[in-house]
Parts: C-alpha cells; sequence; structure tokens
C-alpha cells in the first residue's frame, strides 16, 4: 500500500486561527489511520480517515491550495483503504474524486503535484488491474461452485464445506466488482449451508456475516439493516468470547451511526467542492478564451502590418515602375525632339543651299 505526504505550508493561517484547528484535527486523524493500516485494521482506518474529512468542511476557503492538497491526501488514502478491502468499484470513485481536485493543482504548481498525480495514476492503473483479474477468477469460481452444488445435492457429504468456502469466495469476487447484492446472495446461501453443517452459530459464521454487513453498508439504502443484522450477531460474538469479532462489529455499527454521506451538510461539503470545481473550470475556460482573443488579435495586428508592408512594397514597386516608364518616355520624347531638330536643321541647310544657286 502507498501513502502519500504532501508537505503543508501553513504559515499562512494563525496558530489559533479555526482554519489551522481544522487542518491540525484532520492531521491527527490521518496520523491514527495510518497507524492502523500498518496493523491491517482497515475498517477502524476508514473511520478515522473518514473522519478527517468530516472536519474538512468547515473550513473557510475551499480554494485554499493547502487544503485542497490536505484533501487529495486523504482522498488518495481512502482509495488505498477501499483498494485494502477488497472495493475497487469504490476506490475508482474515490480516484475520480480526488482527479477533479488534482488536476486543478496540477495546473497552478506541476512541480509540487506532479508526483501525487503519477503516484495517483498507479493506484488507478492497480485498481482497474485487480477489477479485471476479479472478473476473470469469478467466472472460473462460479463453475467451481456450480460442480459442488450438483455434488452436495447428490448426498456428498464431504463437498459442504468446500461448497461454503465457494460461496464466501464467490461473494468476496462479486463485492470487488462492484456487484453488492449479488454478492450478498452468495454471502447467505454460505453462512445458511455452514450453520446446517454445524448446527449452531460458530466463528465462522459470524465472520461472514460481518462480512456481509459491510457488503450492505456500500448500499447506503441498505445501512439500517445491515446494522439490525450486526446487533443481531453481536450476542453471539460476546458468548463465544471472540474479542476481535465484536471489536469489528461495534466498530461497523458506529460507522453507520455516524453516516456522514448521508449527513445534509457533508452533502453541502460536496456541492460546494463541486462548484468551487465547476469555478474553476470556469476560470480555466476563461483564462483560453482570454488568450484565445490575445493571440486572436495579436495575429490581427500582424496581418495589419504585413498588409500595410505589402501595399507600401506594392506602391513603392508601382513608383519605381511608374518612374522607369517616365524615363523612358522622356528618353524618347527628347530623342524624338532631337531628331526634329535636325531634320529642321537639315531641311533649311537645303533651302539655302538652293536659293544659293
Amino acid at each position: 500500500m502507498t501513502l502519500i505526504d504532501i508537505p503543508l505550508d501553513l504559515k499562512q493561517f494563525g496558530a489559533n486561527s479555526a482554519d489551522a484547528e481544522i487542518i491540525n484535527a484532520a492531521e491527527s486523524c490521518r496520523t491514527t489511520a495510518r497507524r492502523l493500516i500498518t496493523e491491517e485494521r482497515y475498517m477502524d482506518a476508514l473511520e478515522r480517515t473518514v473522519e478527517a474529512l468530516r472536519s474538512l468542511r468547515d473550513f473557510s476557503d475551499f480554494e485554499n491550495t493547502e487544503f485542497r492538497a490536505l484533501l487529495v491526501a486523504l482522498l488518495f488514502d481512502l482509495s488505498e483503504i477501499h483498494f485494502a478491502l477488497k472495493d475497487y468499484k469504490q476506490s475508482e470513485k474515490d480516484l475520480d474524486m480526488l482527479f477533479k481536485v488534482l488536476d486543478r493543482l496540477m495546473h497552478e504548481d506541476s512541480d509540487r503535484f506532479g508526483p501525487f498525480h503519477i503516484l495517483a495514476m498507479e493506484l488507478s492503473t492497480r485498481t482497474l488491474r485487480s477489477r479485471k483479474k476479479a472478473l476473470d477468477l469469478l467466472a472460473k469460481q462460479q463453475m467451481h461452485t456450480g460442480q459442488l452444488y450438483e455434488k452436495v445435492n447428490s448426498g456428498v457429504v464431504a463437498a459442504t464445506e468446500k461448497l461454503v468456502e465457494s460461496l464466501r469466495k464467490l461473494a468476496q469476487l462479486l463485492a470487488s466488482s462492484g456487484e453488492y447484492r449479488a454478492a450478498m446472495k452468495f454471502y447467505a446461501e454460505a453462512i445458511k449451508y455452514s450453520k446446517k453443517r454445524t448446527g449452531r452459530v460458530t466463528r465462522r459464521e459470524i465472520k461472514m456475516t460481518i462480512e456481509m454487513a459491510e457488503i450492505m453498508m456500500r448500499i447506503r439504502q441498505m445501512r439500517p439493516r445491515a446494522k439490525r443484522l450486526l446487533n443481531a450477531i453481536l450476542p453471539h460474538a460476546v458468548t463465544l468470547g471472540t474479542i476481535e469479532l465484536e471489536e469489528d462489529i461495534l466498530a461497523l455499527i458506529e460507522i453507520i451511526d455516524q453516516d456522514i454521506l448521508a449527513e445534509p451538510k457533508w452533502k453541502a461539503f460536496l456541492h460546494r467542492l463541486s462548484l468551487s470545481d465547476k469555478k474553476g473550470k470556469a476560470e480555466m475556460r476563461a483564462k483560453k478564451e482570454k488568450a484565445r482573443l490575445a493571440t486572436a488579435v495579436a495575429k490581427e495586428i500582424v496581418d495589419d502590418v504585413v498588409a500595410d508592408h505589402i501595399e507600401a512594397e506594392a506602391a513603392r514597386e508601382v513608383g519605381e515602375k511608374a518612374e522607369k516608364i517616365a524615363k523612358k518616355a522622356a528618353r524618347k520624347s527628347r530623342k524624338k525632339a532631337e531628331k526634329e531638330i535636325v531634320a529642321e536643321v537639315e531641311e533649311k541647310a537645303e533651302e539655302s543651299e538652293k536659293t544659293e544657286s
């Protein structure tokens, strides 16, 4: 898993300002989330990351570069956590939001944010490859599960254990491919056959029920149902003394109770981000249009200068030709005049000779 660090310039905020407190709170949550990630407690890390995002809602200026840099880092963490949870579809959604923010930062300061754009692209590639791999495995797993169904229905008792694991694996692959409802169906089948085999609720059924609830939570409308399912399985976890599973159940219930995505304030936050993104795009379009107009004006000026130069050159050439023609005409006229004078002199000379004779 890749975790990024974008150094923030917090000097612009007063030490005791509200914005500084918001950023410090988000950074604190992020530090905790990183520790949880190293311990592979991804659901707890997800909760802390969401808490960090929640703290950013009250920031005063969504156009602030340091705010957007921290938002990019948190969205990257969120995508990585969903990737670790094999929720590749949600990981892609997180990256979509990330690129909307990061692309604008790239235009403003490519030297600072360029390396993080490369890391985000690498994560996007990993997500797409993993999703494709999951789809390839899904086809094979479906065939294998079908064969095990036939064996179980034929009375092969030993095949039930393999069928349970195959159904569970199929559900996991469907979930990673974004087919959440189909995944829940196969989880329910796996739990049914597992309970039928053991005749009671064991650690395995509790674990699969938790996994099924996690899938339900990815569909917002099904979160209340997921909570009911978790509350129903919690007493069994307590009875079996499975402290780790008990903590997982309580953590998921807490996440549902703090359903950030359903909060009006969170929706307003996303709306403001969207408006900020649209504003940024509009500003970029305006800059491009301004540059286009400036280029057009410059081109028009150049064209006018060139045209004036061409006209002046043409006029000069015309003037030169006219001058040459005039000179040529003057020379012809002078020669003609000279010939006429010579002819006149010769004529007078002839007349003079005749008179003398």
